[in-house]
Formats: structure tokens, C-alpha cells, sequence
């Protein structure tokens, strides 16, 4: 009680991301699963990170499915000259997600756990240790269908808050929250992108230090659906998701 808390520290900072989010369909319940994820920072300056993930789909039916797979990361971290070292993180990870459709409204609410093996640099361009962490993902998404013409823009709402837990965190079990506004456009037949802003609040491992990341994102969605019975258009979403 004597001591007393740091102050809090916010930085604020710009970033643009943008993925290619692929979901196949082989059948009523299999299929497989796939993004590519750039992200930069200083809005289009600086790398930030890239980012791969695959995975296989179970669909329990039309709303429910699960998915698990692998997924690596390529951090960029800033050197001492201005260079950048690129420092490895590997994942495992699982996931539940259910898509409804009520009237208008396109819902979808997904759960994500992944194991994360990130490497730490040590401020000379090395590996100083591998970190551990569990993180747990909760998103929920409102696709809303505005105007009468289906051709036109949906209107896009959705939030995800993220905690992780592990031996070096201490401090900042509340990871993340990601609140996203923007369009939801249908290109063609298997094609759909999103575009709009995202708001990215981070607690730091420190505990009192925070990053605010003001983001314009554009995520691209490609999901065949290669059954020969094609089932009911729901969300135009597939089941990856972001980042």
C-alpha cells in the first residue's frame, strides 16, 4: 500500500492491416482453412509483423464449427541503426465459432485459445529467451444489412477482448481489445472484403504502459465452397477471422 503505482502511459500510434482470409468447404463437415496476415506501423512506414496460419475445419452443422491448426509470425523489432530484426513466434491453437442470421443481422460469435512460443529479443538482434504464453480470444461480429439492394455495403460492428496467462505474465492478464466499425462488400461469387477503422487498446508487460493503435484495416475473404449441394449463404464471413 506504501508504494506508489506508476503512472500510466499511453502511446498512441497508426497502423494498416490488411490479410487474405481463406476458408475451403470440401464438404457438410470438412474443410481447411488459411490466412495471410501484413501488418505495418506508422501507418504504411514500418513492418510490423507477417503472419501465417493454417488449419483444418470440422463443421458440426450450417452455425457451428471448430477448427484448430499452426500458425508463425514474423515480429519486426527496430535495431539500434535503424535496421530491423525479425524475431519468430509459433502457435497452436483451437477454436468454437457460431454464425446465425435474424432478419437483417449477420451474427458471429467466436472463441480462440492458442499457445504462443514467441522469441524475446535481448536489444543486440539476439534471442534472448523463448516466452510462453495461453491466450484466450472472445469476438463478437454484427454484420448489418442496411440498405434493400443486397450489391450494396453492409454496415460492420464488432469486439474482441483478449487475456493470456503464463509465467512472465504478471502484470497484464487483460491483453487486448479490438472494437472495429467498417464495410462489409461481396466482390463476386466466393470473394468479400471489409474495410474501416479499428481501434487496438494493449496493456504492455509492464502493466502501466499501453498502446493505442488507431488502424485502418482491409481484410480480404475468399470461401469456396466446393459441396455439390450448396448450403444457405450465411455471414460473409469464413470461420479464420483475424489476426
Amino acid at each position: 500500500i506504501s508504494q506508489e503505482l506508476p503512472e500510466k502511459e499511453i502511446n498512441d500510434q497508426a497502423q494498416f492491416w490488411t490479410s487474405i482470409n481463406s476458408t475451403w468447404r470440401l464438404n457438410d463437415h470438412w474443410g481447411l482453412m488459411g490466412d495471410f496476415h501484413l501488418r505495418r506501423t506508422d501507418f504504411m512506414q514500418d513492418p510490423n509483423f507477417y503472419f501465417l496460419r493454417l488449419g483444418g475445419v470440422y463443421w458440426i452443422n450450417d452455425q457451428f464449427s471448430v477448427a484448430g491448426g499452426g500458425a508463425l509470425l514474423w515480429l519486426a523489432v527496430p535495431d539500434l541503426e535503424g535496421d530491423f530484426n525479425y524475431f519468430l513466434e509459433k502457435r497452436i491453437y483451437q477454436q468454437l465459432l457460431w454464425r446465425s442470421v435474424n432478419g437483417r443481422v449477420n451474427f458471429l460469435q467466436r472463441i480462440r485459445n492458442e499457445q504462443r512460443w514467441h522469441e524475446v529479443p535481448d536489444g543486440f538482434g539476439e534471442v534472448d529467451r523463448i516466452r510462453f504464453s495461453n491466450r484466450v480470444r472472445f469476438l463478437f461480429s454484427a454484420s448489418i444489412r442496411v440498405f434493400e439492394s443486397p450489391k450494396l455495403p453492409r454496415l460492420v460492428l464488432s469486439d474482441e477482448v483478449l487475456f493470456h496467462f503464463g509465467p512472465e505474465i504478471i502484470y497484464n492478464t487483460f491483453d487486448q481489445n479490438r472494437f472495429f466499425v467498417g464495410i462489409n462488400q461481396r466482390i463476386s461469387k466466393h470473394w468479400v472484403f471489409d474495410f474501416g477503422y479499428m481501434s487496438v487498446f494493449q496493456q504492455r508487460y509492464s502493466g502501466n504502459r499501453y498502446d493505442h493503435n488507431h488502424t485502418l484495416r482491409l481484410f480480404f475473404y475468399f470461401s469456396p465452397d466446393l459441396r455439390k449441394k450448396k448450403g444457405k449463404d450465411l455471414p460473409h464471413y469464413p470461420v479464420g477471422g483475424d489476426e
